[in-house]
Parts: C-alpha cells; structure tokens; sequence
C-alpha cells in the first residue's frame, strides 16, 4: 500500500516530487513507462519507493496503480510543443486518453485528491500579461491543447463524480534532472550544458522573448500545496511560477555570470508553436492553495549550474 502514486515518477519533475515526499516519510508508488523518464533518475530512491512499470494507456494497469493510494500526483505525459506538433496523434494518446485513464482509476479508488500536471501553453500567444486563469484559453499547439483538454476532465470528475481535483499550470519549470540531450530539451538544460562545455547557444527568435521561468522545487511544493488544499480549490487550475519573467538574451547574461564566461548566443529563425512572452499571476494559488515560492530564479539557476558541474 502506498500514499501517493506519482505518475510519471521516473520523469524530471515526477523523480523531484518522489524524491521530496520519500524524504518526508511519506510511502510512494511511481509509474513509469520509460518512454521519456529515466531509470538513472529514480536511483537515489531505490528500495525507498515502490515502483511499477506501466503504461497510462493501459486501464487495467492504472487501476492496479492506483489501489489503496490516497493522493495521485499526475505527472505522466508525453512533453513538449515541438513534439506535439510533429506527432499530435501519439501525444493526444498520451496525453488526454492517459489522462482520462488516470481519472477513472482514481475515481473508482475513491483517492482523496488527484494533481494534474497542466501547462502555461494553454493560454497561448494571448498579448495580454501577466496570464491569470480568468482568461480565456487560446492553445496554439496540441500539447496546449491537450493539456487543456486534461483540466476540463478534472473539472468534470470533480462536478460529476465529486474525485477531488487539482490542476497546476506549470511554467517553464527547471533544475536538476531536466535532460538536456533530447532534441526537444528545455531551453536552461540545453543552455546550461552547451556553455558549460564553452560552446554558444541557439536562441530561435531574437532573444527578446521572455519566460516565467520555475524552478523544480517551487514546482514540487504546489503539488504537495495541492494535496493539502480545501474543497475551494476542487475542480481548478492554478498557475504555479515566480510571477516574474526574463529574456532569453538576459538569462543568457546571468548564466555567464555564474559560469565566469563571456559567450554570446546564436540568433536564428523562430519555430512553429513557440510563445513569445510568458507571465503568470500567481495570486489565485497562493490564496487558494497557500503557494509560495521560495526559490528565486537566479538561485534556482545556480543550484541547476552546480548539479550540471557534478554530473
């Protein structure tokens, strides 16, 4: 028997999650499939997590899962925009009928809470900043999309069937474990390891672009903030960031700050799907949820650096 289940708990920001509740004492149940986390993340935990290999598109699996688990934290998903638009068939698989998989088993587990890993791409390219969930929505990517499509599921299990809800909009989170080698890497681990290595960066765009960018571990304390939540939060989303943002032009500066380097990035064409600018209000979940984020952009920066370093 375990508390929690974190799917997707061999992933970047699933493996943190784990990690954290492990450490507080708490029994923890990951699924993994291994499609895009890694065995090499779940390391530290092994023999302190219970963990099974399975697919969110496998029913009868997610229902094995999810019994006697009090809290679900959904992490599982196939990540990424570009990904998403160079495949939108196998991400919609994943991600809104695993999704939807992942709900019904915790309904007829009748789990005390279920976190949904949402994402900012549901706004879109919406001019107006900073987002707050009032918006209306605007994807302009099938992951934005889908991710779109899993909140309003959890709004309607949390209407219809009374499973208590969570959904956290996640932006641009960072830090250790994120993998740089993927051809859809995020834009730090990828930024981080090339000028680590002296070589210069590739920005899509001019630079200008900005980003809210989230360090890991804010991250990881909405969930648990999630958990914890009362029924006013039920059937919502929430944004979870700094509330701040930064260009890429500028990140770029402080990561030669902290690396004592002086490399300029490479400006090419922009891609398909990218957003320009990202911002989130984040008062709704640190009234609803009592959210605060404790780690600031360039100490989270830091903290990633010297993971880097040691790797």
């Amino acid at each position: 028997m375990a508390e929690f289940l974190v799917t997707g708990g061999a992933g970047f920001i699933g493996s943190n999650i784990a990690e954290s509740l492990a450490a507080r004492g708490h029994s923890v149940r990951v699924l993994d499939n291994f499609l895009t986390g890694k065995k090499e993340n779940l390391a530290a935990l092994k023999g302190r997590v219970e963990f099974v290999e399975a697919d969110l598109r496998d029913l009868n699996a997610m229902r094995r899962a999810c019994e006697g688990v009090r809290f679900v934290i959904h992490q599982a998903a196939l990540p990424s925009v570009p990904r998403s638009v160079a495949d939108p068939i196998l991400s919609n698989d994943i991600n809104v009928t695993g999704t939807l998989n992942a709900l019904v088993a915790a309904r007829d587990a009748t789990v005390e809470r279920f976190v949904f890993a949402s994402s900012s791409s549901v706004y879109g390219d919406t001019p107006e900043l900073p987002k707050r969930e009032t918006m209306p929505p605007h994807p302009i990517s099938p992951y934005g999309l889908q991710k779109l499509t899993g909140e309003m599921y959890c709004r309607l299990f949390w209407e219809l069937y009374r499973l208590p809800t969570v959904a956290l909009r996640y932006f641009n989170v960072f830090g250790p474990r994120q993998d740089p080698q993927s051809e859809y890497a995020a834009v730090i681990p990828r930024f981080v390891t090339m000028m680590l290595r002296g070589h210069s960066p590739t920005i899509f765009g001019d630079g200008t672009q900005s980003r809210d960018f989230s360090f890991v571990e804010n991250v990881v304390e909405s969930n648990l903030a999630a958990c914890r939540a009362g029924k006013a939060a039920f059937g919502n989303a929430y944004n979870i960031a700094l509330g701040d943002r930064i260009s890429l032009l500028e990140f770029v500066g402080m990561l030669n700050e902290i690396l004592g380097t002086k490399i300029e990035p490479k400006l090419t064409a922009p891609r398909a799907g990218d957003i320009l600018h990202s911002q989130a209000d984040i008062a709704a979940a640190v009234n609803d949820l009592k959210y605060k984020p404790t780690v600031n952009f360039r100490e989270g920066l830091r903290r990633t650096v010297e993971w880097y370093r040691k790797k």
